[in-house]
């Protein structure tokens, strides 16, 4: 295989890797699924929070 066919191999494979996608595309999607995967952890640490603050007040309400 000459190293033109192995570009155009690579070439073949890193666009279908990409779904048809410009890199500039995929870069804008993995980005938005980035921030949607932050705010989903920012939402899980606030329930546990919540669930951690009230656990806390019903083991100090058996404490007295």
């Amino acid at each position: 295989m000459t190293e033109e066919d192995l570009d155009a191999k690579a070439e073949r494979l890193l666009t279908a890797a990409m779904g048809g996608l410009t890199p500039h595309q995929l870069l804008v999607q993995t980005s938005l699924a980035e921030s949607a995967n932050v705010s989903e952890r920012d939402a899980a640490i606030a329930r546990n929070r919540e669930r951690a603050l009230r656990l806390l007040a019903a083991i100090e309400k058996t404490q007295d």
